[in-house]
Protein backbone atom coordinates (compact mmCIF):
# COMPACT_ATOMS: atom_id res chain seq x y z
CA UNK A 1 0.00 0.00 0.00
CA UNK A 2 1.80 3.21 -1.59
CA UNK A 3 -1.24 5.59 -1.15
CA UNK A 4 -0.55 8.62 -0.32
CA UNK A 5 -1.42 9.19 3.45
CA UNK A 6 -5.03 11.35 2.98
CA UNK A 7 -6.13 8.50 0.42
CA UNK A 8 -6.09 6.24 2.90
CA UNK A 9 -10.16 5.55 4.48
CA UNK A 10 -10.06 5.67 7.72
CA UNK A 11 -13.16 4.86 9.34
CA UNK A 12 -14.20 7.54 11.36
CA UNK A 13 -14.73 5.01 14.46
CA UNK A 14 -13.61 1.74 15.80
CA UNK A 15 -15.68 -0.69 18.14
CA UNK A 16 -13.80 -3.16 20.61
CA UNK A 17 -16.18 -5.35 22.75
CA UNK A 18 -17.22 -2.62 25.26
CA UNK A 19 -15.81 0.57 23.84
CA UNK A 20 -16.50 2.97 20.56
CA UNK A 21 -13.08 4.95 19.37
CA UNK A 22 -13.60 7.83 17.30
CA UNK A 23 -11.92 10.75 15.57
CA UNK A 24 -12.37 14.03 18.06
CA UNK A 25 -15.56 15.77 17.04
CA UNK A 26 -16.55 19.66 17.35
CA UNK A 27 -18.28 20.05 21.01
CA UNK A 28 -15.97 17.20 22.56
CA UNK A 29 -14.22 19.60 24.31
CA UNK A 30 -16.74 19.44 27.52
CA UNK A 31 -16.16 16.00 27.70
CA UNK A 32 -12.89 16.22 27.30
CA UNK A 33 -12.38 19.06 29.94
CA UNK A 34 -14.17 17.49 32.25
CA UNK A 35 -12.15 13.90 32.24
CA UNK A 36 -8.81 16.42 32.56
CA UNK A 37 -10.24 17.86 35.36
CA UNK A 38 -11.31 14.64 37.37
CA UNK A 39 -7.91 13.45 36.42
CA UNK A 40 -5.57 16.19 37.00
CA UNK A 41 -3.66 15.05 39.99
CA UNK A 42 -2.53 11.71 37.56
CA UNK A 43 -2.22 12.77 34.15
CA UNK A 44 0.09 15.88 35.91
CA UNK A 45 2.71 13.13 37.02
CA UNK A 46 3.33 12.11 33.35
CA UNK A 47 1.96 14.12 30.46
CA UNK A 48 2.87 17.86 29.94
CA UNK A 49 -0.75 19.14 28.56
CA UNK A 50 -1.46 18.83 32.13
CA UNK A 51 0.55 20.98 33.96
CA UNK A 52 -1.39 23.86 33.11
CA UNK A 53 -4.80 25.14 33.72
CA UNK A 54 -6.74 25.09 30.51
CA UNK A 55 -10.12 26.66 30.10
CA UNK A 56 -12.75 24.78 28.59
CA UNK A 57 -12.36 27.21 25.17
CA UNK A 58 -8.81 25.93 25.18
CA UNK A 59 -9.47 22.33 25.77
CA UNK A 60 -12.70 22.33 22.67
CA UNK A 61 -9.71 24.76 20.59
CA UNK A 62 -7.68 21.59 21.18
CA UNK A 63 -9.81 19.07 20.13
CA UNK A 64 -10.78 21.22 16.70
CA UNK A 65 -7.03 21.29 16.19
CA UNK A 66 -6.71 17.67 16.41
CA UNK A 67 -9.85 16.43 14.33
CA UNK A 68 -7.66 18.92 11.80
CA UNK A 69 -4.49 16.96 12.48
CA UNK A 70 -6.44 13.40 12.21
CA UNK A 71 -7.62 14.71 8.51
CA UNK A 72 -4.08 15.16 7.76
CA UNK A 73 -2.89 12.27 9.14
CA UNK A 74 -0.47 13.97 10.71
CA UNK A 75 -1.64 12.97 14.18
CA UNK A 76 -4.06 10.85 14.78
CA UNK A 77 -5.64 11.21 18.15
CA UNK A 78 -9.04 9.33 19.07
CA UNK A 79 -11.62 9.69 22.02
CA UNK A 80 -12.23 6.85 23.73
CA UNK A 81 -16.06 6.08 24.73
CA UNK A 82 -18.22 3.50 26.47
CA UNK A 83 -20.29 1.61 23.92
CA UNK A 84 -23.34 1.93 26.36
CA UNK A 85 -23.45 4.76 27.99
CA UNK A 86 -20.92 7.09 25.28
CA UNK A 87 -19.32 8.50 27.99
CA UNK A 88 -15.81 9.96 26.95
CA UNK A 89 -13.38 7.89 29.38
CA UNK A 90 -10.06 8.69 28.04
CA UNK A 91 -7.71 9.48 24.61
CA UNK A 92 -5.62 7.01 22.46
CA UNK A 93 -4.43 7.69 18.94
CA UNK A 94 -1.95 6.73 16.40
CA UNK A 95 0.89 8.99 16.97
CA UNK A 96 4.21 10.29 15.77
CA UNK A 97 3.47 8.28 11.85
CA UNK A 98 5.75 7.23 9.75
CA UNK A 99 4.26 6.17 6.53
CA UNK A 100 6.97 4.73 4.49
CA UNK A 101 7.91 2.81 6.76
CA UNK A 102 3.75 2.24 8.02
CA UNK A 103 5.12 2.68 11.75
CA UNK A 104 2.69 4.20 14.32
CA UNK A 105 3.22 4.99 18.20
CA UNK A 106 0.06 4.41 20.68
CA UNK A 107 -0.87 7.18 23.05
CA UNK A 108 -2.71 7.38 25.78
CA UNK A 109 -4.60 8.49 28.71
CA UNK A 110 -7.40 7.13 30.88
CA UNK A 111 -10.08 9.59 32.72
CA UNK A 112 -9.08 7.67 36.48
CA UNK A 113 -12.41 7.45 37.45
CA UNK A 114 -12.54 4.68 34.99
CA UNK A 115 -9.20 3.16 35.71
CA UNK A 116 -8.98 -0.37 36.91
CA UNK A 117 -11.82 -2.02 34.49
CA UNK A 118 -9.28 -2.86 31.30
CA UNK A 119 -10.82 -0.16 29.30
CA UNK A 120 -7.40 1.01 28.24
CA UNK A 121 -6.12 -2.25 27.37
CA UNK A 122 -9.00 -3.06 25.41
CA UNK A 123 -8.67 0.53 23.44
CA UNK A 124 -4.87 -0.11 22.55
CA UNK A 125 -5.49 -4.23 21.94
CA UNK A 126 -8.25 -2.88 19.23
CA UNK A 127 -5.93 0.36 17.57
CA UNK A 128 -3.19 -2.74 17.53
CA UNK A 129 -5.10 -4.66 15.63
CA UNK A 130 -6.26 -1.87 13.56
CA UNK A 131 -3.15 -0.93 12.66
CA UNK A 132 -1.83 -3.98 11.13
CA UNK A 133 -4.67 -4.94 9.38
CA UNK A 134 -6.33 -1.89 8.07
CA UNK A 135 -3.31 0.41 7.85
CA UNK A 136 -1.14 -2.22 7.47
CA UNK A 137 1.15 -1.05 9.65
CA UNK A 138 5.03 -2.73 10.18
CA UNK A 139 5.25 -1.77 13.31
CA UNK A 140 3.94 -0.06 16.41
CA UNK A 141 5.63 1.73 19.05
CA UNK A 142 4.34 2.46 22.73
CA UNK A 143 6.63 5.15 24.65
CA UNK A 144 6.54 5.49 28.53
CA UNK A 145 8.04 6.82 31.29
CA UNK A 146 9.86 4.26 33.09
CA UNK A 147 8.34 4.78 36.68
CA UNK A 148 4.53 5.25 34.76
CA UNK A 149 3.76 1.30 36.05
CA UNK A 150 0.31 2.06 34.92
CA UNK A 151 1.36 3.12 31.50
CA UNK A 152 3.66 0.22 30.86
CA UNK A 153 1.51 -2.10 32.26
CA UNK A 154 -0.84 -2.00 29.04
CA UNK A 155 1.75 -2.71 26.53
CA UNK A 156 3.27 -5.50 28.90
CA UNK A 157 -0.35 -7.14 29.03
CA UNK A 158 -0.76 -7.17 25.20
CA UNK A 159 2.76 -9.06 25.09
CA UNK A 160 4.66 -6.11 23.43
CA UNK A 161 8.15 -6.49 23.64
CA UNK A 162 10.34 -4.40 25.57
CA UNK A 163 13.18 -3.25 23.05
CA UNK A 164 14.71 -1.07 25.31
CA UNK A 165 15.41 1.72 27.98
CA UNK A 166 16.27 4.46 26.90
CA UNK A 167 18.76 6.05 30.05
CA UNK A 168 18.09 9.84 30.87
CA UNK A 169 16.61 10.52 27.64
CA UNK A 170 13.80 13.02 28.27
CA UNK A 171 12.80 15.15 31.40
CA UNK A 172 10.30 14.95 33.66
CA UNK A 173 7.06 16.90 32.86
CA UNK A 174 7.30 19.28 35.80
CA UNK A 175 11.25 19.36 34.32
CA UNK A 176 12.77 19.15 37.40
CA UNK A 177 15.15 15.62 36.71
CA UNK A 178 16.00 13.47 33.85
CA UNK A 179 14.01 9.79 32.88
CA UNK A 180 14.09 6.98 31.27
CA UNK A 181 11.82 6.06 28.64
CA UNK A 182 10.57 2.79 28.12
CA UNK A 183 10.37 1.71 24.14
CA UNK A 184 8.06 -1.27 23.76
CA UNK A 185 7.08 -2.71 20.17
CA UNK A 186 4.99 -5.13 18.08
CA UNK A 187 6.21 -5.69 14.77
CA UNK A 188 4.51 -7.82 11.63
Amino acid sequence: MNKHPLLIDFPQEITTERLLIRIPQPGDGQSVFEAIQASKPELKKWLPFAQGEQTLEETEINVREAHINFLKREDMRMHIFLKDTNTLIGSTGFHRPNWDIRKFEIGYWLDTRYCGNGYMTEAVSGLTEFAFQELQANRIEIRCDELNKQSSAVPERLHFQLEGILKSEDKAVDGEELRNTCIYAKTK
